[in-house]
């Protein structure tokens, strides 16, 4: 059947069971939100009109973390398709699958420095896995197909697919494909070898097993590293907690294998590295075998590559083989779907018990909590635990807040942490926490933020209010950009340039501006008042939190030196 491209692109998207797309439309993209319009669409297909492309961008990225779905994206060309660019780096660095639609000038336009015009292809060719530029209708449809197979398979993340404007007018033959007859598609399958894609996992070698399993029948102090591969592979983590519990080693996390591990778990030591918990930096000083499951070793984990678990052997096991060895050198590695290498442990790992070992890890005390007339982060995060039952879904912007949410929000399953990780952007929690919430409508979910991450994302406020997405924001609010207060603090000789905040808007009114709920908290009573308010108020509402200024994240280390070398107790 002769389709204009506007439609195929509707197709296409019908193909792989798209119902969310996160977006914002302009003059390069107009045929394709015209379509909407049509053909009943957006009754099959809800459009969510954001306040600015990054917010579209990481709700996309919210709705695919919190779903294990791809996210979709639309924009459209020049600033458009730039303003994604923040967005798009976040879901590389995490390794999240998300289809960034965005249109280009005409053909005949590109390279005259057109209105609107950008070499979009160009500027994210670092932070996709593969993007296009469409000029021939007739691809149209199986570049689609071939940008959503190659999102979410391996290694998951993001892929671009930038259309000229008159394809999206330009007819073509398209036939309805099913997304499993995808990769024996003709042409769809000569777009796949001719970028030399393989799609499917692969196979962990039986040897590598083998010396891995050997290698633990003669560790005395073993103990498993965690990472985002771990809740990115899709039914790995059933798989990895029988790991665990076979094995009965203590289990450290970096931030994104947050959820992997129950954070109540009597194996569980916590985050490792610059904020990690003493317990965690401690025993990878003091183990024998450090087994590493889908992490990258980065240097807020590694802080000091060349000390990092020097008494141990390092097993790193990972999908992506360019990870190996690229911060930390590993004396052993598998590289596999953390699922499927898992599995192969599991049918062969004897049970195993290391009390004595374990006593030694957990005898370490850490940082003692306050109880006192002032609202501490903890208690504000184990105020939410209480009351969504430690069920919710946490968002957060990036800074102390999010280091305090890792530390005192006992995440119990995959895809309950949404942070940047990697990229670290400030502005991803709200836009999150909506697409979040529209992939799991059930769900409480939360965003935390500091006054310095929200004030980047508090546009996105207009967009809970209209469609109604009753998402709560708690503001862990010190009247500075926190995190780099504490450096500062500790490093700069209180040096505070350029980070006070000392400045509006009031965020409770702020909220009420949009038509939303707003309040304040300044004890624990307060907070879990307002909080159990927010969660019966059934809209989107926001918190106000009164933190000291001078609250830091316990403990902390500094970049670049041992992660048991602690700066700040």
């Amino acid at each position: 059947m002769f389709m204009k491209g506007s439609q195929i692109v509707m197709e296409c998207l019908l193909e792989q069971g798209v119902d969310t797309v996160f977006g914002y439309p302009g003059g390069t993209i107009l045929n394709i939100y015209d379509e909407l319009e049509l053909h009943g669409y957006k009754e099959k297909i809800h459009h969510y009109l954001t306040s600015h492309e990054q917010g579209a961008a990481h709700a996309a990225d919210g709705y695919a973390r919190s779903t294990g779905k791809v996210g979709v994206c639309f924009a459209t060309s020049g600033p458009g398709a730039t303003n994604l660019v923040t967005g798009i780096a976040t879901a590389y660095y995490d390794s999240s699958p998300v289809v960034f639609i965005t249109c280009n000038v005409p053909e005949k336009l590109i390279g005259k420095d057109s209105f609107q015009e950008v070499d979009i292809t160009g500027i994210t060719m670092p932070i996709t896995k593969c993007n296009y530029l469409v000029k021939d209708v007739n691809e149209l449809a199986d570049v689609i197909r071939e940008a959503f197979a190659i999102a979410r398979s391996g290694r998951p993340g993001p892929v671009l697919v930038d259309i000229v404007k008159n394809v999206t007018a330009a007819q073509a033959d398209y036939e309805y494909l099913p997304v499993s007859e995808h990769a024996n598609h003709g042409r769809l399958a000569e777009l796949l070898r001719r970028s030399n894609r393989d799609l499917k996992n692969p196979e962990p070698d039986q040897s590598d097993i083998d010396k891995l399993l050997d290698m633990i029948a003669h560790s005395q102090r073993p103990m498993i590293l965690v990472g985002g591969g771990v809740i990115r592979s899709k039914g790995a983590v059933p798989e990895f907690r029988q790991f665990m519990e076979t094995l009965d080693a203590p289990v450290a996390s970096t931030i994104m294998g947050g959820g992997a591990c129950p954070g109540n778990h009597p194996l569980f030591t916590g985050m490792v590295g610059m904020h990690g918990s003493h317990a965690s930096n401690v025993a990878t000083s003091q183990c024998d075998l450090l087994i590493a499951i889908g992490c990258r070793f980065s240097d807020r984990v590694a802080t000091d590559p060349s000390t990092f678990a020097q008494g141990a052997k390092i097993v790193h096991i990972d999908i992506d083989r360019a990870e190996i060895d690229k911060n930390v050198i590993t004396d052993h590695h598998i590289i596999g779907d953390a699922r499927r290498v898992l599995e192969l442990l599991n049918a062969r790992l004897p049970k195993r018990d290391f009390t004595q070992w374990k006593q030694q890890v957990f005898s370490r005390q850490e940082h003692p909590l306050r109880k006192d007339d002032i609202l501490h982060a903890h208690e504000v995060l184990e105020s939410i635990s209480k009351l969504t039952g430690g069920d919710a879904i946490i968002a957060t912007d990036v800074g102390q807040h999010q280091m305090w949410s890792c530390q005192y929000y006992h995440f119990s399953q995959p895809g309950q942490l949404l942070t940047s990780g990697g990229f670290g952007s400030m502005g991803f929690g709200l836009g999150a926490a909506m697409g979040a919430k529209v992939g799991n409508p059930d769900k409480v979910v939360v965003h935390c933020t500091g006054d310095g991450s929200f004030r980047m994302n508090c546009n996105e406020l207009a967009t809970v209010e209209h469609y109604n997405i009753p998402v709560i924001t708690v503001i862990f609010n010190n009247n500075t950009l926190g995190m780099v207060r504490q450096w500062q603090n500790l490093i700069y000789d209180k040096r505070f340039s350029q980070t006070d905040l000392d400045r509006g808007p009031d965020f409770v009114k702020l909220a009420q501006a949009y038509g939303l709920k707003g309040f304040r908290a300044t004890s624990q009573a307060e907070f879990e008042e307002v909080l159990q308010q927010a969660l019966d108020a059934g809209c989107g509402c926001v918190i106000d939190c009164a933190i000291h200024i001078d609250a830091m994240v316990h403990p902390m280390v500094n970049g670049g030196t041992p992660v048991t070398q602690f700066l700040l107790d």
